[in-house]
């Protein structure tokens, strides 16, 4: 669909066509029943009470679904249930019927018969030798795992393969001798620090509309994906229909921030396959809390060394990051991420993904990081604090530089995490440190994200009325349509007002990677780039033989071909482009395409100051300040990046403070409505300071770089190092609650 108005102009205006908006004839409704039991055996369904009741069109377990047969490898292709569940929310069964109503009437008729275990719900319990198992036999990891597909390949490479118990991977990250480094320290810290997880909170939860063609077969799903090819070889794969019989076609979303990658259209595409009928399968809130990839929780068992002259000398850490019932690949993440902010000589870094009976894990904006950085800087806090160095100067003086190696030996590409620290330095908040009040605290915090890539493709073609099209497969969900257009208008010399995007279904569009990891305007923009230049070129040269001048002696600008130095001598660009639509006409239509691959990855870092108000008789504390200072490459649409800026900032402030999927002993999840799951509203955000510095990629169309990642990542760390600094108590474990800093004040 071209953009006529901007991602956000639609929504606001109630323009934007979701899911729940489209209209299709014969449309049925489908229903998940879900596991009421974290672990269990399934002795039996009966579905005879629901298939007898009105307007119901079909009942459907797996073994009467197309995916019969097909093994559950992650949360994607756990479609529904076979002989057990291993997590409370995990779908066992469906209903299609004539109504929402009848569907969810007929759902709550079917009768499971289960007999349950005791599930697995604690991460280190979970880790220890001997504990009960997940699963009885080793479970295959699955492709494409969503937070991977999230990090665009900033995973690391370096999986160690030990399936031993829960644990289904290790990754080990060293470097020199930790002995020797911890040898060398004046000072050396231990922390062990604990995050919960949390659910990426999105507006509107899953719903998909699944239809099958009665003359060619082909399955078409309206869905809102972050992933609109990944979405489709997903759904071909687990449910045998070849690649040119899927198609997907994207709908508005109302907020992904990771979770969107095909959790339910292989079950939606499955239920209209069964009953040769358009079906709707639309979950609620809580189904949605239960049975969807939130971020994970960890436990860090960390330690730090340094010298009285400012030298990180070792960094240790072991790392449980809990993956849920299937293996999600974010533990090799979190370890690099935590080995490769700072320069230090010594290293070892031992990272578990750990099973448990919860629903499967995935990507949510910046998978892994927030926890990785709230472990390293809660660390190097309190390492800054023992040395008696300046924090900021301290993180300065280790920070890595470009060139330098990761944890997984990798050298960073082209970064500026030392211009931010600089820039916060030289911040008067960060000046009137000392002059904070009783109760007042100030904390910083670093974070970063390497930055996806993949390979994409782009098409730009001129209508003979002037008008410039852009057919991409990428998702504009964040206002990347604007990026887009700004990046061919500035190689067209056209206004980009004369500029349209097409967001094209996955029959239609050029390949592109997903919406997710800070990569569309990096890598398609690229493709957009090198399109706009294509289509220039074919202009000054239907220009040049209309001017009769040299193609080298042209030059365009504000929509008008000039002969340079020859004032007058000029074509306006839509008088070339009508050249292409006329019959009999010489010249051919303005169309070209443009391809990237980019492979150096463009990583964005951030700090931040966050200053808090904490009332040290009842631990109640608010976030008063909180500045935001980011490596932004170089910003197409300023608007835009300080949006990214705001709500990454305030998701990270919902981190720190309140949000967590909390379970009770059988596994159940008690948080499953935001009622129980708590978000910053408008109340608990402040105001926030948006700083741009300027660091242009040397491979980002235009110098840009992500964005959308890095500014979640320090929230949580920052606000946790703010506590600290009030109450002289450092919390270890997000959510930071009020009853926490009460405690951790009564010890002090």
């Amino acid at each position: 669909m071209a953009d006529t108005m901007s991602d956000a102009h639609r929504k606001v205006i109630g323009a934007a066509s979701y899911s729940a908006d489209v209209s299709i004839p014969g449309l049925t409704h489908a229903r998940v029943l879900l596991s009421s039991f974290a672990a269990a055996a399934i002795g039996s369904i009966d579905t005879t009470e629901a298939e007898s009741a009105p307007g119901v069109l079909g009942v459907f377990t797996a073994a009467n679904l197309p995916t019969a047969g097909q093994p559950a490898r992650d949360r994607n292709s756990a479609i529904l249930a076979t002989d057990r569940v291993v997590w409370q929310g995990q779908p066992v069964a469906a209903v299609v019927a004539a109504s929402e109503a009848a569907a969810a009437d007929a759902v709550r008729k079917i009768r499971v018969e289960y007999t349950p275990s005791d599930p697995v719900t604690n991460i280190s319990t979970a880790a220890e030798p001997g504990s009960k198992l997940v699963w009885p036999l080793p479970v295959e990891r699955g492709e494409g795992a969503s937070a991977e597909v999230h990090a665009g390949g900033a995973a690391s490479s370096h999986t160690e393969d030990v399936s031993r118990g829960n644990i289904s991977a290790t990754e080990h990250f060293t470097r020199g001798s930790i002995d020797e480094g911890l040898g060398e320290a004046d000072k050396v810290v231990t922390l062990t620090l604990r995050t919960e997880a949390v659910h990426q909170a999105y507006l509107e939860p899953h719903s998909v509309i699944a239809v099958v063609d009665p003359v060619d077969g082909t399955l078409t799903l309206y869905t809102a994906t972050q992933s609109l090819f990944g979405t489709r070889n997903g759904v071909s794969r687990l449910l045998g229909v070849p690649r040119e019989k899927v198609r997907i076609v994207p709908v508005a979303m109302g907020g992904g921030f990771g979770a969107r990658y095909g959790i339910f259209e292989p079950l939606a595409g499955a239920l209209a396959m069964a009953t040769n009928r358009p079906v709707r399968l639309a979950v609620t809130r809580i189904e949605d809390f239960a049975s969807t990839t939130p971020a994970p929780a960890t436990e860090f068992r960390v330690t730090a060394g340094g010298t009285y002259d400012g030298r990180l000398t070792a960094l240790q850490a072991e790392i449980l990051a809990e993956s849920g019932a299937f293996a999600a690949g974010l533990a090799g993440l979190i370890g690099n991420l935590f080995a490769s902010v700072y320069r230090s000589p010594h290293i070892d870094v031992v990272s578990h993904e750990v099973l448990t009976n919860k629903s499967m894990v995935g990507a949510y904006r910046a998978p892994g990081a927030p926890q990785a950085a709230f472990a390293l800087e809660s660390l190097m806090d309190e390492l800054a604090r023992a040395l008696g160095a300046d924090q900021l100067r301290f993180r300065l003086d280790n920070a890595c530089q470009t060139g330098d190696p990761m944890g997984n030996g990798d050298p960073w590409p082209h970064m500026g995490l030392s211009k931010v620290i600089e820039r916060a330095m030289n911040h008067p908040l960060w000046k009137a440190r000392t002059e904070t009040a009783a109760g007042r605290g100030l904390g910083v915090a670093v974070g970063g994200w390497p930055g996806g890539t993949a390979p994409a493709a782009a098409v730009c073609r001129a209508d003979s009325d002037g008008m410039f099209y852009l057919h991409v497969g990428s998702i504009d969900i964040t206002g990347t349509n604007v990026a887009l257009r700004r990046i061919a208008a500035e190689q067209l010399g056209i206004d980009e007002s004369t500029i349209r995007v097409i967001n094209g279904d996955s029959s239609t569009a050029p390949q592109s990677g997903p919406a997710g990891g800070s990569m569309v305007t990096y890598t398609v923009g690229a493709a957009v780039r090198e399109a706009a230049v294509g289509a220039r070129q074919q202009i000054l040269e239907i220009a040049a033989k209309l001017l009769e001048a040299s193609v080298d002696d042209l030059e365009i600008s504000q929509g008008v071909v000039h002969v340079k130095g020859s004032p007058g001598s000029e074509i306006p660009v839509t008088k070339i482009t009508s050249q292409g639509a006329r019959l009999g006409g010489r010249f051919a239509p303005i169309t070209a395409h443009g391809r990237s691959a980019i492979t150096d990855q463009s990583p964005g870092f951030t700090v931040q100051l966050v200053e808090v108000d904490v009332d040290t008789e009842t631990g109640v504390y608010e976030v008063v300040r909180n500045v935001v200072i980011q490596d932004v490459g170089h910003a197409i649409s300023p608007s835009l990046v300080a949006g990214q800026m705001h709500g990454g900032a305030a998701q990270g402030i919902g981190w720190a403070t309140q949000e967590q999927l909390a379970f009770d002993e059988s596994g159940t999840m008690t948080t499953g409505t935001f009622s129980e799951y708590l978000i910053p509203d408008a109340t608990q955000v402040p105001a926030i300071e948006a700083i741009m510095v300027d660091n242009p990629s040397p491979h980002g169309p235009m110098g840009a770089r992500g964005v959308a990642e890095a500014p979640i990542v320090a929230g949580p760390a920052a606000v946790a190092n703010a506590v600290r600094d009030a109450v002289g108590a450092r919390i270890t474990e997000l959510p930071i609650t009020s009853e926490r800093v009460w405690a951790a004040v009564q010890r002090e």
